[in-house]
């Protein structure tokens, strides 16, 4: 054996990160349903060892619900087998992943309607409306 040769062990490394996080989506389930308090957990920040992420994900399941957005790069949310806790990857235009989470809430963030695009949106149908009302003035008059 060379000195440096890495020390090798049939020990598996283990950080034992998915049951400390499961305990936490517990208590932030508690949150979300006594204080209507949602938790996002950034899997990024945290040290996972070989195979413990997708442990984590096996433990979490897949529940009924997915949804793909496309925009700046592919985003993928999908509910997991517990309601209220989502699972969210998101990509670059590479498909790169650049931010994988745990939303602990009734709707994640990223699915909801922002304010400034509801308006934009209503002015655009209000546009629309008074440009072919018209058309169903003359149409209810026949």
């Amino acid at each position: 054996m060379n000195s440096k040769d890495p020390i090798r062990s049939a020990i598996p490394y283990r950080r034992g990160n998915v049951k400390p996080l499961l305990n936490e989506i517990i208590h932030a389930l508690d949150r979300l349903l006594d204080d209507d308090e949602p938790t996002v957990i950034d899997l990024a920040s945290l040290p996972f060892a070989p195979g413990e992420l997708e442990q984590l994900e096996q433990a979490l399941g897949r529940g009924e619900l997915n949804a793909e957005l496309d925009a700046l790069g592919k985003s993928h949310i999908r509910e997991t087998a517990y309601p209220g806790v989502w699972w969210l990857e998101h990509r670059n235009t590479a498909g790169e992943i650049v931010g994988r989470y745990i939303e602990i809430t009734r709707t994640p963030e990223i699915l909801m309607s922002q304010d400034a695009d509801i308006g934009a949106g209503r002015a655009k149908l209000r546009d629309s409306f008074e440009d072919t009302g018209n058309e169903f003035n003359k149409e209810a008059a026949k």
